[in-house]
């Protein structure tokens, strides 16, 4: 693939990706939480224990720009912080069962018009590719 073959992928998929990412978004529960409290939720499901530091750094952001987030959500009872043992001034935050469930139940809804979707509007054979797709994509996120 020549330069302008690959700008011109890259503009479409960067298009492509907005769109649905404004789509999914549509698609959230409109008393549901922020799209930064699923996200926050999201890493502490699949990682497990972080700090607010390592949340930040996984979001691209600085940690004072998460603080106000973790505060709400550890009012809500979704996460739980507890001191580390070597380290008194750090916490480690984790995901508590109603974190759990509140994560599941709102990424839930996205996920099923996502699936809804891709049966109605793509070919198997579509869907196949569009998995290969995903891991592609989470490959240049890293």
């Amino acid at each position: 693939m020549n330069d302008e073959d690959l700008r011109a992928t890259a503009v479409a998929l960067r298009r492509a990706a907005i769109g649905l990412a404004r789509r999914l978004r549509e698609e959230r529960p409109a008393h549901g939480l922020g799209g930064l409290s699923l996200s926050l939720l999201g890493h502490l499901h699949r990682r497990g224990a972080m700090t607010a530091g390592e949340l930040a750094a996984a979001e691209h952001l600085q940690p004072q720009s998460v603080t106000r987030v973790l505060a709400s959500l550890e009012e809500q009872g979704l996460i739980r912080r507890s001191r580390d043992e070597d380290d008194r001034r750090r916490h480690h935050i984790v995901l508590t069962e109603r974190g759990t469930a509140t994560l599941t139940q709102q990424v839930g809804a996205t996920d099923q018009w996502l699936t809804e979707a891709l049966a109605r509007k793509l070919t198997p054979a579509e869907c196949r590719i569009l998995a290969v797709a995903a891991d592609l994509l989470e490959q240049l996120q890293t």
